[in-house]
């Protein structure tokens, strides 16, 4: 091993490294690549763990990631949840569970060792920092920030409807979810986590208004408790072209954003400065699975490009999204290549 948790640990703060370093946000194709069933990946922590150890074996990426889906937050605070169809992620049923105040004031505490698949999801990471974590990043999904959660516990629609009509409720739902992000981001810290990484993609769909006055107050509250209480990075991510609201996530407190492809990174650099990390963004299904080998060599190297023109030193290289399970290996191998490849930003 090559230390690569030093090598990225280096990267986020700022640091000149000797080269380049990469953290694809590999998830599901872990268990496709071991051939294992998304079912057994999602339910038994022993698989899950060894499906990610055996990822980082085969590719050698320099972070590796512990997730399995976004709706493990959801599920301990009462969503229900099913697998959709064969080799599907589990995801919610449709069934809102938080419909009044009487339904938030019923979610009890958190509880990290007992609730839904919080025990799970910890003993998976403490088997993959055994394996790996002296020498390799792993980056740990809280899973979601508490706009996100109170979509998937209310139902976006019926949410977007309450924005309106009935904003307090919204408000303290999000303010229990909030307590939930804090409490599961704390314990996969405490099991081993170097970096905690937490999604609020539909926080994307309100515009950038309404994201101020809304979801960043909330992502501002459980950034600040989760820095206060852990020594690790925090990151956020909003699927899509989260551009018109870039400048209000930086100002989340976040360490790292986490772009993805529809982002152009060369507005995002001159948007952002050098102070705040940035993790991706290559296009996980137009280049990752469609494209050839050396259209990802080229791919990155435009990427790796980017960066360093603008001399953003707190850069990981990625995709911009989840890697889709039919990724060719052969296209995360030439991204991985060329990224060992090429220096990293110099002084």
């Amino acid at each position: 091993m090559d230390h690569s948790k030093q090598l990225v640990n280096s990267a986020l703060k700022g640091h000149s490294t000797a080269r380049a370093v990469a953290g694809p946000l590999a998830v599901h194709c872990c268990a496709h690549w071991a051939g294992v069933s998304l079912e057994d990946y999602t339910l038994n922590p022993q698989l899950l763990a060894d499906c990610v150890i055996r990822y980082y074996d085969r590719f050698r990426p320099d972070a590796v990631w512990l997730s399995a889906d976004t709706w493990v937050t959801a599920q301990a605070m009462g969503a229900t949840v099913a697998f959709p169809g064969p080799n599907q992620p589990l995801a919610g049923t449709g069934r809102p569970c938080v419909r009044s105040a009487a339904d938030i004031d019923a979610i009890p505490l958190p509880d990290p060792t007992s609730q839904g698949r919080w025990p799970l999801m910890l003993n998976a990471l403490r088997r993959i920092h055994d394996a790996l974590g002296d020498d390799v990043f792993i980056v740990a999904c809280f899973d979601q920030y508490p706009f996100s959660l109170a979509c998937a516990l209310m139902g976006i629609e019926p949410l977007m409807v309450k924005l309106f009509d009935d904003r307090p409720l919204v408000e303290a739902l999000m303010e229990k979810c909030g307590q939930y992000a804090i409490a599961y981001g704390q314990a996969l810290a405490e099991a081993g986590a170097d970096m905690l990484s937490g999604g609020d993609s539909p926080a994307g769909l309100i515009g950038p208004k309404l994201y101020r006055e809304i979801a960043l107050l909330q992502e501002q509250r459980v950034i600040a408790a989760l820095k206060s209480r852990c020594s690790v990075p925090v990151s956020l991510h909003i699927c899509g072209d989260a551009m018109p609201m870039l400048a209000d996530m930086a100002a989340s407190g976040a360490d790292v954003l986490e772009l993805d492809h529809q982002i152009d990174v060369d507005r995002a650099c001159r948007a952002l400065g050098p102070k705040i990390g940035i993790w991706g963004n290559l296009d996980p299904m137009g280049l990752l699975v469609q494209g050839t080998p050396e259209q990802v060599r080229e791919a990155t190297l435009r990427l790796l490009s980017t960066v360093q023109k603008h001399g953003h030193k707190r850069f990981v290289v990625s995709s911009g999204c989840t890697l889709a399970p039919e990724t060719p290996a052969a296209n995360l191998e030439a991204m991985l290549d060329t990224m060992r490849r090429r220096p990293a930003v110099l002084h």
